[in-house]
C-alpha cells in the first residue's frame, strides 16, 4: 500500500475524562455502581479495565479471565497481569466444560477449516458472555463492552458473543486511538506490545485474519465515516481502490450487527421504531 494519512490521534487526557464520566453516569441511572469486564489479555479489554476502576473504583469492578482448553496460556498471563495493574480482583472460569459438549455435538472440536473455525469461535465468545451476564447477576454489575470502533464498523465480532455489553465506553474509539488512550493510563507493556488476538485458536491474529493493519484501516475509517470523504478523494490520498472497495463493503454488510434486532411493525407504535426514548428515560407511556 502506498504512503496514506496517518489513523486519527487521540486527546487522551480528555478521552479519559468523558470515558469515567461516561460510565459513572450511565450505570447510575439505573442503581449500578459495579462493573463485570471479560479479560482477554489484550489491550482492549485491559483499557476497559482501566477506565472502569477510576469510574467506579478498583473494589468495585470484577474482571473475569475466561480460558479455553486451547486458548494460549499468555493470554491469561497478561489478564493477571493488566488486572493487578489496576487493582482489580481476577476470576478465572474454565468455559471448556461449557462449550466442548456443544463443540462435540456439531463437529467442531479441533475445526481447521476457516468455515467451521469460524463457527467455533462464535460459540467460545457466546460461552464467554453467557458466564459473564451470570456473574453481572451475581454482582449486581454491568457487562462492560470491549468492542472498539474500528471493530465495530468493520463487523469484526460475535453477535451475542463479545459484542455484547450494557455499556460500551470504548466503541468511539478506533483501534490506534485505543493503544494511545491505554498507554495513557499504564496499561502493561507487554499487552500494549502483544499483537492484537482474539484468541479464538492457536496462532491466530486479528491482522492476519483480516488481510490488512490496524493503522491503514483506521486512517481510512476516520476519513470515510467521520470526515465522509467521497472514494475518488481517498484514492487521489493513496488508497487502493479495491481497499476502499473491500472497507466500505464491509461496512455495509455488516450493518446488522450494529443495530437491535429488527421488529416487524404491525402496530402504531412499535419498539425501536416509533416507540423510542433516551436510554433514562422514566415518563409515562
Amino acid at each position: 500500500m502506498h504512503a496514506v494519512p496517518p489513523p486519527p490521534g487521540c486527546n487522551a487526557e480528555l478521552a479519559e475524562q468523558v470515558l469515567t464520566a461516561f460510565l459513572r453516569e450511565e450505570a447510575g441511572k439505573f442503581g449500578f455502581a459495579r462493573a463485570v469486564i471479560g479479560m482477554s489479555g489484550g489491550v482492549d479489554s485491559a483499557l476497559v479495565l482501566e477506565l472502569a476502576a477510576r469510574a467506579f473504583g478498583p473494589g468495585e469492578v470484577l474482571a473475569v479471565a475466561l480460558p479455553y482448553r486451547g486458548s494460549s496460556p499468555a493470554s491469561l498471563e497478561l489478564a493477571r497481569e493488566g488486572a493487578a495493574r489496576a487493582r482489580v480482583g481476577l476470576e478465572v472460569v474454565d468455559i471448556t466444560p461449557i462449550a466442548k459438549p456443544y463443540l462435540l455435538a456439531a463437529g467442531l472440536v479441533d475445526a481447521s477449516e476457516p468455515a467451521t473455525r469460524l463457527r467455533a469461535g462464535n460459540v467460545l465468545a457466546r460461552a464467554r458472555m453467557t458466564v459473564l451476564y451470570d456473574l453481572s447477576a451475581r454482582e449486581h454489575a454491568l457487562v462492560l463492552g470491549t468492542s472498539n470502533k474500528t471493530e465495530l464498523l468493520l463487523g469484526y465480532g460475535t453477535v451475542f458473543g463479545d459484542m455484547a455489553s450494557a455499556l460500551n465506553p470504548i466503541g468511539d474509539l478506533y483501534k490506534s486511538q485505543v493503544f494511545a488512550l491505554a498507554a495513557h493510563l499504564g496499561v502493561p507493556a507487554r499487552i500494549l506490545e502483544r499483537p492484537p488476538s482474539a484468541d479464538l485458536w492457536e496462532g491466530q491474529t486479528d491482522e492476519e485474519e483480516l488481510g490488512f493493519r490496524y493503522a491503514e484501516v483506521d486512517s481510512l475509517l476516520h476519513l470515510l465515516v467521520d470526515r465522509r470523504y467521497p472514494v475518488a478523494k481517498l484514492i487521489e490520498l493513496g488508497f487502493p481502490e479495491a481497499f476502499v472497495a473491500r472497507i466500505r463493503s464491509m461496512v455495509r454488510r455488516n450493518q446488522y450487527k450494529r443495530r437491535p434486532p429488527v421488529i416487524a411493525k404491525l402496530a402504531n407504535r412499535t419498539v425501536n421504531l416509533d416507540f423510542r426514548y433516551a436510554r433514562d428515560w422514566e415518563g409515562g407511556a
